[in-house]
């Protein structure tokens, strides 16, 4: 009994852990995960990676099949559509409620930074990573927890979304000088414009994302 009460008290850090590869794109969609591999890397026991994919498989994020094993999900049309309809009620809100000087906003402004010396370079793996942290900074302004744990959910099926398109600086390079005139507004005082300029750049980037992935669902 004790054993089972250690996994299941281990299993939602380790959740947490696997959902954070999946936001930074280290894991991709239909990709089958390795108990060996990921429990060595994480130093835990199989018994607790197996409750932790059970947790990740109740949110949408793994899949698991009989006599094959537990798969990245793969995310679909319907889903991403939900996901942009969320984020425009998450992240417009906080932004337009935003105090200019919350912690938040230094978060904000250090993704931006990193993202632009990441372009620079063609990095675009790293340019879409600081943009997730740069969008979880915007949850961030609005000091709920509940919020931000949420919408950590939110964040790894958006990357596992990405991760179909074949593109990446095409998804990418021009959001980067985007979030910079969002922040920009946002450090000026002027958060409706600010909330109303993430709604234009997460329409644009919606579209993008459902252009994109139109064409490559016939293939999958």
């Amino acid at each position: 009994m004790a054993a089972i009460d250690s996994n299941a008290a281990l299993a939602p850090r380790l959740a947490e852990e696997i959902r954070d590869k999946l936001i930074r794109g280290e894991l991709k969609p239909g990709q089958r995960l390795s108990e060996a591999a990921l429990s060595a890397d994480l130093e835990v026991s199989r018994n607790s990676l197996r409750e932790a994919f059970r947790l990740l498989t109740k949110e949408g994020l793994l899949r698991h099949e009989p006599n094959r094993g537990v798969f990245v999900a793969t995310p679909s049309m319907a889903s991403i559509i939900d996901i942009y309809r969320v984020r425009r009620m998450v992240e417009c809100q906080a932004l337009a409620r935003a105090y200019p000087k919350h912690p938040a906003v230094s978060r904000m402004r250090a993704a931006v930074e990193r993202a632009r010396a990441a372009s620079a370079i063609a990095d675009w793996g790293t340019v879409g990573s600081e943009n997730m942290k740069f969008h979880a900074a915007i949850v961030e302004l609005s000091d709920s927890q509940r919020l931000t744990v949420f919408y950590a959910q939110i964040a790894a099926e958006l990357r596992l979304s990405f991760g179909l398109l074949r593109d990446p600086e095409l998804l990418h390079a021009p959001y980067v000088e985007l979030n910079g005139a969002i922040l920009e507004k946002l450090e000026a005082g002027d958060t409706e414009a600010a909330a109303s300029a993430l709604e234009a750049y997460l329409a644009q980037s919606e579209r993008t994302v459902l252009a994109a992935f139109s064409r490559i669902e016939p293939q999958a």
